[in-house]
């Protein structure tokens, strides 16, 4: 996932103060694949008294491209549901392509936890004004903790 990268050796030159590699760059942002399925669509909304049930999956890649550009992928999966039948399917895969200068030791922090929060607001966005186009109730996803995310993550895979 996370392949080892160069020295930068400009950052270390007293000389080249005045213009420092900065340690992360988005370079893009981008929906890569977005889907909402009303399947009772329109009857259920006849029997819409209460907010509905909400599930939300939240799950973080990263790949390595080349260099020091990596792609970083949210993966949102939403369900609503309302007397035990089906409101909505939302899925959504947002992601983007960001160049590191960063040590080894921090690529994988980095990727997982401070580029999926730098990501979020705006994912979240699309989500919310992707719901109310639809016609359903709004919906403000809460800020969600990567970092106990990717704690947890590695605390399963060991």
């Amino acid at each position: 996932m996370v392949q080892k990268q160069k020295e930068n050796i400009a950052n270390d030159n007293p000389e080249n103060t005045q213009n420092p590699t900065p340690p992360i760059v988005i370079n893009n942002q981008y929906i890569k694949d977005l889907s909402l399925e009303i399947p009772h669509a329109p009857e259920i909304f006849r029997n819409l008294k209460e907010n509905p049930d909400i599930n939300i999956d939240v799950n973080v890649n990263a790949h390595h491209m080349h260099d020091n550009f990596f792609n970083v992928s949210l993966l949102f999966k939403i369900n609503g549901v309302v007397d035990n039948q089906p409101f909505f399917i939302l899925e959504m895969e947002y992601a983007g392509v960001v160049s590191l200068n960063v040590p080894e030791e921090h690529l994988e922090p980095v990727l997982l936890i401070e580029i999926p929060r730098l990501f979020f607001p705006f994912a979240r966005n699309i989500i919310t004004n992707t719901l109310q186009n639809a016609g359903l109730p709004p919906l403000m996803l809460n800020p969600i903790d990567f970092a106990a995310m990717y704690q947890h993550k590695k605390q399963s895979t060991n």
